[in-house]
């Protein structure tokens, strides 16, 4: 299974972020901490190398702590930070909007020298389906963008005020034009960063289930009872078609959603 996605909006979206860059202070990356290092889009890093950057580790109460707190040194630096973040919950908004303001003291001073109060700009970024919308939303106390669980929801870019002298561009979800690895292509599928219509889910949950017995291995026998493989799955959950064939398709979608909604344990893929 090969997997490629990239539509048309994604190439509209990139250009719109490279536009809009020299108008911003501080770029926001929004990570998957389930797969940190596979969230870094090659395409974003090239765009946004100039300017300094707040990693947000979101989705974290899915994620392996111990994995994430030994990757924390590769994010922390001169001009750069992080946050280690739920963005279902309430509560960190203050700290993300105090960690952008330091990442742009220079300007802040700078302004202040002359009596002036500066605003901010900062441009969220991520892979789909990261949780962007949902952490901008947060940081307005209110909805402000569309939100959803399925890869591409946000098609555009769009300015929104904060508050506190702060304004964030909030941007649509992108890979990159050709996902050459496909080890990382297929973590971000676990995830749901592509679009499951173009996916084989079955392909998808052979592959999961391999890597989670590599890296996590009994969390299948804990979910799952002992079973490990597509089929043992589907026969210990009783997932069978008329005339005793298991039903491997309901099985595979069953396992990838155990997966994306935490069910198998706390993970870091990467």
């Amino acid at each position: 299974m090969k997997i490629n996605w990239f539509p048309g909006h994604m190439h509209k979206a990139l250009k719109d972020i490279s536009e809009n860059l020299k108008k911003v202070d501080v770029v926001t990356y929004i990570l998957d901490a389930r797969i940190p290092i596979s969230s870094i889009n090659p395409s974003l890093n090239k765009l946004t190398e100039n300017k300094p950057v707040l990693y947000v580790f979101n989705k974290i109460d899915m994620a392996d702590t111990n994995k994430i707190q030994a990757l924390l040194p590769q994010f922390t630096g001169e001009n750069c930070d992080y946050v280690l973040f739920n963005s279902t919950l309430s509560g960190k908004s203050d700290l993300i909007l105090g960690k952008i303001r330091k990442l742009a003291s220079k300007k802040i001073e700078k302004y202040k020298a002359k009596n002036i109060n500066a605003t901010i700009r900062t441009m969220v970024v991520g892979i789909p389906n990261c949780g962007k919308s949902t952490l901008v939303n947060n940081l307005c106390k209110k909805a402000k963008t569309v939100t959803g669980d399925k890869a591409g929801v946000t098609k555009r870019g769009q300015w929104l005020s904060v508050g506190g002298g702060v304004e964030i561009y909030d941007t649509p979800g992108t890979l990159y034009p050709n996902i050459e690895n496909q080890d990382v292509a297929k973590k971000l599928a676990f995830v749901g960063s592509v679009r499951d219509e173009i996916l084989d889910f079955v392909d998808l949950a052979i592959e999961l289930l391999k890597l989670i017995e590599k890296t996590y291995p009994n969390a299948l026998e804990k979910r799952y009872n002992g079973a490990k493989t597509l089929e043992e799955i589907a026969l210990a959950r009783k997932y069978v078609l008329s005339g005793g064939e298991v039903d491997l398709e309901r099985t595979a979608h069953a396992i990838v959603d155990d997966f994306r909604k935490g069910r198998l344990g706390r993970m870091t893929l990467d």
